[in-house]
């Protein structure tokens, strides 16, 4: 069956169209579905505080849990970002497009309401070359998974629309994502570049452009029942 809110992006020298209309619903702030190099995201606006609100609604997400902003170029970080340690230029440069997600202290002056971010903001570029066509239209965007919160995320343009519906204008279909390993995460907004999630890179691989210091371990697991006592059921 067709689903006409789907459009395919599978081919350079045909996706003009299919990125038009994404371009348009973006500015009209609406919400678009975009694939990346891990899985499919759901994108907004991430000037448009309507746009972001309706995002997080889409995903039944609250604003203590804000979108990373994807964006198009590394130049764009000191639009978005003060404070940009050379370290982490360094790894821009090394790992973007790519799975590296950056933490930073966001620019004071921006008039862009993501949640509670606390004055941070996590950027990143994919590594995905119509998720970049878009945004070189579109600017910064914020972008979650694509994905009713806890249900998995989705890799292909149907499993998104099937979670996710009419909130959608437009799913932009760029063949089954990757999927897998989701992005590193260095936090930057500290004395030290601390990793917070590890993922696509390893700290060795890291270390090879920048210190970076090692997530903290996990906290120790609670004495749980002995067997046959029963279990408890696991966080969403």
């Amino acid at each position: 069956m067709s689903l006409p809110r789907i459009k395919d992006v599978t081919d350079p020298a045909t996706w003009g169209p299919a990125v038009d209309e994404a371009v348009h619903a973006v500015g009209r702030g609406e919400l678009v579905v975009l694939p990346t190099d891990t899985v499919y995201g759901i994108g907004a606006d991430a000037f448009d505080a309507r746009a972001v609100q309706a995002l997080l609604d889409a995903k039944g997400r609250g604003r203590q849990m804000p979108p990373p902003v994807l964006i198009p170029d590394v130049r764009t970080l000191d639009g978005l970002a003060t404070d940009v340690p050379d370290a982490v230029r360094a790894l821009a440069e090394t790992f973007w497009p790519g799975g590296l997600t950056v933490i930073l202290r966001a620019q004071p002056s921006l008039a862009w309401d993501l949640g509670e971010t606390h004055g941070t903001v996590a950027l990143r570029m994919p590594d995905h070359p119509a998720a970049l066509a878009l945004l070189r239209r579109t600017g910064p965007l914020a972008v979650s998974s694509a994905n009713r919160t806890g249900r998995p995320a989705a890799t292909t343009a149907a499993e998104a629309h099937e979670q996710l519906g009419d909130a959608v204008a437009v799913y932009l279909d760029g063949g089954t994502a990757p999927g897998g390993v989701a992005s590193t995460i260095v936090d930057a907004t500290g004395d030290a570049l601390r990793v917070v999630r590890l993922g696509a890179l390893d700290l060795a691989t890291l270390a090879t452009v920048a210190p970076v210091m090692a997530p903290p371990p996990p906290p120790a697991a609670a004495p749980g029942p002995t067997p046959g006592e029963g279990s408890g059921t696991p966080a969403s």
